[in-house]
């Protein structure tokens, strides 16, 4: 038994995952099952996954990798040839769960599309993370997080009125999906101990931004309403804003139900705002949202930001200034909830990375060591999960076929 398999621990424990997915959508779905205990195997190219060309590197070692592929063991094979896809099949049919994110079509080409490895594995999981699904018109579209997110139409409400479409810093529609992909995988185990069959979960790109999208799709239906962007103003929820301070900062606040009004125009030293006819009630507040801003922006650019924080604490008023990653560590409260922990990494030391959620009571999961090398745990996956011998592991290496 590997030292990896002495250490795990979690509710998903005893599950094997084969995670052929790259970049950020299917390795993030096999880190949270891996987080819980799950063991992960990760399988890349010789030229290794995309996700170690982006973000910051040290001396070749990427961070973000370090972090997306922890608590994984690494292998690389070529599925691009035939003996590489004939090991994915045999570690296919000693798994729980394979995440998969090629373009539709992809696999089935391959021999090892849903069809293929449920026959070989009935009690297989498979997770495929595609740009527009399985099928429909689009799905043999390249489908890019990024490119999703624009098709669920939650891009079309990211950014200021008067300026194109923004995006989030992050690929954030990728983490949707995986997240969405990993949920689904775990109910697909819970259903698979009642029926003893897999599954197979589909889990589209775009379909897992729309599912944020749901409180304009009965407004369109009915009504006809098409939202658009607000900058930082959240539609119908009003104030719900970023605010100018008089130290040239901003302050979000959020005080959108009318105990929360009330008290804010308490901190304000304008307790007549409450009773005023245009915000006493929150559907009057939403219509006359950019009067009500302004009120609120002449009080905030008054004051510094820290005296407004502290002013809306005390009045139980939720606020905030806009955190950067530098904040961020700075933070009592990260600090003391160790949202931040730092994961061994046998090259540099320890990586800094967000830590396991959600948080269970009883049986949490935990951070084991950061991403490795390329191929690293290549020889003792083959080894001990197909019974590989180390003559057979040197002639695949030699072939080009792992790369160990």
């Amino acid at each position: 038994m590997s030292d990896d398999a002495n250490h795990r621990q979690g509710p998903l424990a005893k599950y094997r995952v084969l995670e052929i997915g790259s970049t950020v959508a299917g390795p993030f779905c096999g880190r949270m099952l891996a987080d819980f205990g799950a063991e992960v195997i990760k399988v890349e190219p010789s030229e290794g996954d995309p996700v170690r060309t982006m973000g910051k590197s040290i001396d070749g070692h990427s961070l973000y990798a370090a972090s997306i592929f922890r608590n994984k063991r690494l292998v690389s094979i070529d599925l691009h040839r035939e003996e590489g896809r004939a090991l994915i099949r045999e570690l296919a049919a000693r798994s729980d769960v394979l995440i998969e994110n090629f373009k539709p079509g992809t696999l089935e080409k391959w021999g090892l599309g849903w069809e293929d490895l449920s026959t070989i594995n009935p009690r297989l999981v498979m997770v495929r993370i595609s740009g527009f699904g399985q099928d429909g018109p689009y799905a043999s579209r390249p489908g890019y997080g990024v490119v999703c997110e624009a098709v669920s139409g939650l891009r079309y409400l990211t950014g200021d009125p008067d300026r194109a479409p923004s995006r989030v810093g992050v690929s954030m529609t990728d983490y949707i999906a995986g997240l969405h992909g990993a949920y689904g995988a775990v109910m697909a185990l819970m259903a698979r101990e009642q029926t003893g069959r897999g599954q197979m979960i589909d889990a589209a790109l775009y379909e897992s931004a729309f599912n944020f999208m749901e409180v304009w799709i009965g407004a369109y239906q009915k009504l006809g309403f098409i939202p658009n962007r607000e900058g930082s103003r959240l539609i119908g929820s009003t104030p719900n804003n970023l605010y100018p301070t008089a130290d040239g900062s901003y302050i979000h606040i959020t005080a959108m139900a009318d105990s929360l009004f009330r008290r804010l125009c308490e901190a304000m030293g304008q307790p007549e705002l409450a009773r005023d006819p245009r915000f006493a009630e929150a559907t009057k507040r939403n219509d006359a949202h950019e009067a009500l801003d302004a009120v609120i922006s002449s009080w905030t650019e008054r004051l510094p930001l820290a005296e407004i924080e502290a002013v809306l604490e005390r009045a139980a008023v939720p606020a905030t200034r806009i955190f950067t990653v530098a904040d961020i560590f700075a933070d009592p409260h990260y600090k003391a909830r160790k949202s931040i922990i730092e994961a061994p990494d046998q090259h540099l030391g320890t990586v800094a990375m967000p830590t396991v959620v959600p948080r269970l009571s009883d049986t949490p999961g935990a951070v084991r060591h950061a991403g490795r090398d390329l191929g690293q745990d290549s020889r003792a996956v083959l080894r001990e999960v197909l019974n590989m011998n180390d003559e057979r592991i040197d002639a695949l290496a030699r072939e080009g076929i792992v790369t160990a």
